[in-house]
């Protein structure tokens, strides 16, 4: 990836508007990230990414930006949430299954991009199964019993079975077959298919950190454990994705899969931390938040540099770029320990989305939510037209009600689109035109945006 900043963030452009000061710094730290790889060896070593704060309400793009960067870089990328750990020693999620959830994401795209390049010799042997269970051959001979030899009962002077005709029909049919599906002309016929069922564990206590240990003991035991095998019945084309999946998976070699993620979550991972306030403020000795800056310390030594044993291996996390989030309404950035503070050396402040900003956001995005909707409604045959001064009292009227009532940022238009379209959602108007004009926006909501109580409950 080799976007100069301008053209990253001209990207980013395309789905997030505003919050130029957020943009400009990621772009930096991707860019950084390229210029890295240019240096040689031992100078590359000691250059560590600059990790990311960013401060801001809800709803105004934080995690959007984080994630369209990784979308862009073909990183792994991997958010999760400051409040879901807890310090060691208590009941909770142990910090370190971030770097593991890191991998197993780097382990998807490696795997994904491996699987591409061998989908031609697999489809060929999709095929050769394919018409095989299409054509199942003549019943394997019986296994010789050596209790029935032991007591004399078995046949000892039957003959193997010699080709006959019926080997030249099954061959004959064969090529028939093999002739028809490559036609396409037997996705519907129904065959029978054996499928591995893979063993369950009863480890996996989701929430208590036992989860991550079931899952690191079915990765060690996979090839010891009974493989459970089952026969499902289904089409050919529902076939033919399940054993390309599986015949695919035989042809990788997941030795070299599982070093190529390893780099590639080393090298080019990215981790959102959202709400990293929740876990700032003075420390308390009792309650709830207990053990809040013992989860800052157990974070700390993951961001600044440490080795994480995983299923594909040690991974070492001095280059992964860490992108931590929060509206620090409460808290404060200066509430993190000093140490936590001094690996987040960028800081950006993320404003609050005005009226102009909602107008934008209705509009310009290449997936918005009013083009989201037209092309919804479009499937019911619905012609759904926004006008310039619609989109602008949808607009002014976000921006009220998350100025008198909880500021959601963004979040607020998705619900006020629902209740102002829900009558056009639930009876569409087959064939018909439906303009969303000022008139028919103050029509629909100017009465609950007047009532300040309906507003807390609908809007």
């Amino acid at each position: 990836m080799d976007l100069t900043p301008q053209e990253i963030v001209a990207e980013l452009d395309r789905y997030i508007i505003g919050q130029e000061e957020a943009k400009r710094a990621v772009a930096i730290a991707l860019r950084n990230r390229y210029r890295r790889r240019q240096l040689a060896p031992e100078f590359r070593e000691d250059i560590l990414p600059k990790n990311i704060l960013m401060i801001g309400p809800t709803g105004v793009g934080k995690t959007e930006i984080a994630r369209r960067l990784a979308r862009l870089a073909g990183a792994p990328f991997v958010k999760v949430e400051a409040t879901k750990f807890t310090e060691v020693g208590y009941v909770g999620r142990d910090v370190e299954s971030i770097v593991r959830e890191l991998v197993d994401a780097a382990v998807r795209m490696v795997k994904e991009k491996k699987m591409t390049e061998v989908e031609d010799r697999a489809k060929a042997l999709v095929e050769d199964r394919l018409v095989e269970l299409l054509v199942p051959g003549p019943a394997p001979a019986p296994r010789l019993n050596p209790m029935d030899i032991f007591w004399g009962l078995s046949q000892h002077g039957q003959s193997p079975k010699q080709p006959s005709e019926d080997d030249e029909q099954i061959k004959k049919e064969r090529r028939r077959m093999r002739e028809l599906l490559r036609l396409g002309e037997l996705e519907d016929r129904m065959v029978e298919v054996v499928v591995e069922k893979q063993p369950t564990l009863l480890l996996e206590m989701p929430g208590s950190g036992l989860d991550d240990l079931g899952s690191s003991v079915r990765e060690m035991l996979g090839d010891l454990l009974p493989k459970k095998k089952q026969k499902r019945r289904m089409t050919v084309a529902e076939a033919r994705g399940i054993l390309l999946q599986e015949e695919a998976t035989k042809l990788l070699d997941m030795e070299a899969v599982m070093a190529e993620a390893v780099a590639l979550a080393e090298e080019s991972g990215i981790v959102f931390i959202d709400e990293i306030d929740k876990i700032a403020g003075p420390s308390s000795k009792s309650g709830p938040d207990v053990s809040r800056e013992g989860v800052q310390r157990d974070i700390l030594p993951i961001i600044e540099g440490s080795t994480v044993i995983t299923k594909a291996g040690p991974v070492r996390t001095d280059h992964i770029l860490f992108i931590a989030a929060g509206a620090f309404h409460i808290s404060q950035p200066a509430d993190l320990i000093p140490e936590l503070q001094g690996r987040f050396p960028i800081r950006v402040n993320l404003s609050s989305l005005r009226a102009e900003d909602f107008a934008r956001i209705l509009t310009e995005p290449q997936n918005s939510l009013t083009k989201q909707y037209a092309a919804l409604l479009g499937t019911e045959g619905v012609t759904l037209e926004f006008t310039e001064d619609g989109v602008l009292a949808i607009a002014k009227i976000a921006e009220e009600v998350n100025r008198t009532t909880e500021n959601i940022g963004a979040r607020r238009l998705h619900t006020i689109l629902e209740r102002l379209l829900e009558e056009v959602s639930f009876a569409p108007p087959v064939g018909e035109k439906v303009v969303v004009d000022a008139e028919y926006v103050r029509s629909k909501l100017s009465g609950l945006v007047q009532d300040r109580d309906l507003t807390r409950y609908i809007l």
